[in-house]
């Protein structure tokens, strides 16, 4: 399955014109990178993955519809999964968004 390309459109309208802002394909998606640190893609298995601060991961896969990653089998603290269907509300995107670009822009650039 590609990408969703009209969820990536609506990413790239939320983030607007950042002169840190990069994309790149990854994980069979679109990557954001903000300072060349991935902030949020459109994945290719559908919805978005977000990068958080692994600290918060536990709370908001309590509190939010978003899941933990998973890669080979093994859940990644910071990395989340929300279902495109979590998303389909702008104000819900731009908070998704919102926490992936913080986290990155919060690292070191690359």
């Amino acid at each position: 399955m590609a990408y969703d390309e009209e969820l990536a459109d609506r990413i790239r309208g939320v983030l607007g014109n950042r002169a840190d802002l990069t994309e790149q394909k990854m994980f069979g998606g679109l990557a954001f990178l903000i300072g060349g640190n991935m902030a949020i893609a459109a994945s290719g298995q559908g919805g978005i993955l977000v990068r958080v601060d692994p600290e918060q991961s536990d709370e908001l896969v309590a509190t939010t519809s978003a899941e933990p990653m998973e890669m080979r089998g093994r859940s990644m603290a910071g990395w989340l999964r929300v279902d495109t269907a979590d998303v389909a509300d702008d104000g819900a995107l731009r908070e998704w968004v919102g926490r992936g670009t913080a986290y990155a822009a919060s690292l070191p650039p690359k």
